[in-house]
Parts: structure tokens; sequence; C-alpha cells
């Protein structure tokens, strides 16, 4: 039981680290968001849907609620891509990253009535540090330049990914992760697909690796792994661990992108790390 426990938390860490490069590559790809949705989505969507036929993986969605629930949350995950994106290309990887992980503490408030649930003072703690945290590493908020902005977007992005989350939850626990990531990118790439002929593509071909890894890495085996989370830990519980993606994000950001922290947001995320390790410690005994 231990080892099985101790085995999960181990891949929903991976994954943490895995999505948290997502950061750094879209920073780095001089590509429109939209650009960047369209090709990450139908990669991944290409790679996963290999892996699943050879996994003999049914694809088939059964209960009519399951589908509508689905199309719903690639709704919600296509929109916190957009947002999040944009909030990374006009700031910075910390500035957009930090913003987005709000989405912990918007995800403790809203999932218990989201499933109709008391609400887990354990968690309202931990997200309450964890806001702590993100106050400390956060800019001077100032209306008039772009890292407020980023902020904005951020946050907006972190409402969606939260949404995104809840409504995957019920399905996670049917379908196989890997069936679902696959509908959710393929929804992607059709909605972001029209911008392949008003879009600026001249530079897609310099960015292909790039974007291959993105999609690879930090989406098809990214997101899989941490959906696939959602049947050993609540979500609650899983988006507090993930709150420790900042910090990878951030230290990836200063090693590929010379983008060096400054010491508040060493501090901050020294006390974002906490509530990850309290809370892998404290989900065993729930």
């Amino acid at each position: 039981m231990q080892s099985n426990h101790l085995k999960n938390l181990i891949e929903l860490n991976l994954s943490i680290v895995l999505i948290s490069s997502a950061g750094v590559l879209v920073r780095y790809i001089e590509l429109d968001p939209v650009l960047i949705s369209f090709w990450r989505g139908g990669l991944a969507v290409l790679i996963l849907g290999v892996f699943s036929y050879f996994n003999k993986a049914s694809f088939k969605i059964n209960d009519k609620k399951d589908r509508k629930r689905l199309l719903l949350s690639s709704l919600f995950f296509s929109a916190h891509w957009i947002t999040y994106f944009y909030a990374l290309q006009i700031s910075s990887v910390a500035i957009g990253m930090l913003s987005l992980f709000t989405f912990p503490a918007i995800t403790t408030l809203i999932e218990p009535l989201y499933f109709k649930t008391k609400f887990n003072k354990r968690h309202l703690l931990l997200a309450s540090i964890v806001l702590i945290g993100l106050y400390i590493m956060a800019p001077e908020i100032d209306f008039s330049n772009n890292a407020t902005k980023g902020i904005a977007s951020g946050v907006l992005s972190a409402l969606l990914y939260s949404l995104r989350n809840l409504t995957m939850k019920s399905n996670s626990k049917k379908y196989d992760s890997s069936i679902l990531m696959f509908y959710q990118f393929l929804f992607v790439a059709i909605v972001f697909s029209p911008f392949l002929v008003t879009s600026d593509t001249s530079k897609t071909f310099s960015f292909f690796p790039y974007l291959l890894i993105l999609s690879l890495f930090t989406t098809a085996m990214g997101h899989t792994i941490f959906i696939r989370s959602f049947k050993n830990f609540n979500v609650s519980t899983a988006s507090i661990i993930a709150s420790s993606q900042p910090v990878f994000g951030i230290l990836l950001g200063f090693i590929f992108l010379n983008e060096i922290p400054k010491y508040p947001t060493v501090i901050g995320g020294i006390i974002i790390l906490s509530t990850v390790f309290i809370e892998s410690f404290s989900s065993k005994n729930t």
C-alpha cells in the first residue's frame, strides 16, 4: 500500500516536471500563441493516437453525459492554453507560471461547490500558503505594463485550468487517460486550425523540433500522466502538489533562457515547495 502511494506520487511529480517545461518552450518559440496551440495539440493527437492504437485502448466514450463533459472540459482546456501562452509571451516564464499557479487555490475553493462536498481545512490552509508564496514572488502590480497584463491573463488561465481539471475528474475514473487527452488535443487542433490561414507561419519550420518536444514530452506524456493521477488523488491534492511547477519552470528558464530569478522568487518558491511536501505526506492518509 505504501509502495503504491510512493509510485503514484512519483508519477504525479514526473508529470509536473514535464508540464513545467512548457514555460521555457513557449517563451522560446517565436510563433503566435494560436499557432503554438494548434501544433501542440495536433502533434500530440498523432502521438497519443498511435500509442493508444498499439495498446489496443478503446476510443469509445459510451455515455452521452460523459461526451458532453469531455467536450466542455476540452473547451476550458483550449481557452486555458491560449491565455497561458499569451501570459508567457508578453511577460516572462516566472510571471506567466506564477500567475497560472493560483489554480490550486482556485481549485480548493470551487471543488467543494463543484462536487457538493465539504471544504477541506487542510487544503484551504495550504492554498493560503501557496498564495503567500506567489505574492512574495510576484512583481509590483502596474496596470500600464506587460507584467500586469501577463498576471491577469495567467490568473484567467488558472480559472480555466481548474474548471477543466474538475470537469475531467469523473471521466478520468471511467476511461483511459490517454484516450481522454487524445480527444482534448483533437479538439484543440480543430479549434485553432483556421489560424493556419490567417497567421504568419513562415517561422514554423525553424521551430518545429521544439514544437515536437513540446507536444511529445510536455503535452502527450505530461498531461496524460497528470490526468491519470486523478484516479489516486483528489483534484485539490494533485493541484497543490503541482504547485511546484513554477519552481521547476523558473529553474529551466534560468538554465535555457538566462532569466535569472530575483531573491523574492527564491523565497516564494521555497514556501510553495513546503506545501507540496506537506500535501504529499498528508495525502497518504486520505
